[in-house]
């Protein structure tokens, strides 16, 4: 995929891996929305790439609320243009510390599923639809190898990236006649607050800084058309001792 010049919309952009790959696709030329629900931290993002002569807009916004939905796509048309890329990083842990299935409250779950799975094919469903009729495009998904690996805690977590790596297979199944493709990349352990709200122990030394990730993850995209569409790739960032 080339990417300067590209529209790319990035859900869950205002830290972690969702900032930096705002901030690298943006370094890569990129005409760049950012969304998410935390304001302050969003326009810090966005100050931080245009200082370094990048291209991006914030939208705040809850890919979680459906009444969000139209208004993410809309303001990132009004914004960029047509979305070329979108990447759904946006995502939830639920409750923690991470409780076991027994403990886990059916209404827990269902907000999980709702922001994981739900809220990214709302956003998918309206924006795949013009990359149909343009006849170009690409959508990754973030997972996570909690969806292939079963971890005592990591129930409703693993479900919903689980899910979301086989909406990625169905879409690629379903629109394989057209050139918009789709991917699912696992980005690794990050150092990052999600990962340290779910295991507050961890050595942070033996994690992955989300701009290397994000930099690879790029280089991942702009070699995507190589890649089968529907794919799962798993990102390794070799962490230095």
């Amino acid at each position: 995929m080339m990417i300067r010049g590209s529209g790319a919309l990035v859900t869950g952009g205002s830290e972690g891996l969702g900032a930096a790959l705002a901030k690298e696709l943006a370094k890569r030329g990129a005409r760049v929305v950012v969304v998410a629900r935390g304001e302050a931290k969003l326009h810090e993002v966005v100050r931080a790439i245009r200082r370094d002569g990048g291209d991006a807009h914030a939208v705040v916004g809850d890919v979680g609320d459906k009444l969000a939905t139209h208004a993410i796509a809309g303001a990132a048309a009004a914004l960029i243009g047509s979305v070329d890329l979108l990447i759904h990083n946006a995502s939830t842990l639920g409750p923690v510390p991470l409780p076991l299935l027994l403990d886990t409250r059916c209404e827990a779950l269902q907000q999980v599923l709702e922001v994981n799975v739900v809220g990214p094919f709302r956003l998918s469903k309206v924006i795949v639809g013009g990359m149909v009729l343009r006849d170009r495009g690409l959508v990754v998904h973030v997972s996570s190898d909690a969806a292939v690996e079963a971890y005592p805690g990591w129930g409703a977590y693993g479900a919903s990236k689980a899910a979301h790596d086989h909406l990625v297979r169905v879409w690629a199944a379903e629109l394989s006649a057209t050139k918009v493709r789709f991917l699912s990349v696992d980005p690794g352990e990050m150092d990052t607050r999600m990962h340290k709200d779910a295991m507050p122990d961890a050595d942070t030394s033996q994690l992955a800084r989300p701009v290397d990730v994000a930099r690879r993850l790029v280089d991942l995209i702009a070699r995507s058309d190589a890649m089968p569409s529907g794919s799962r790739s798993s990102l390794s960032v070799e962490v230095a001792p």
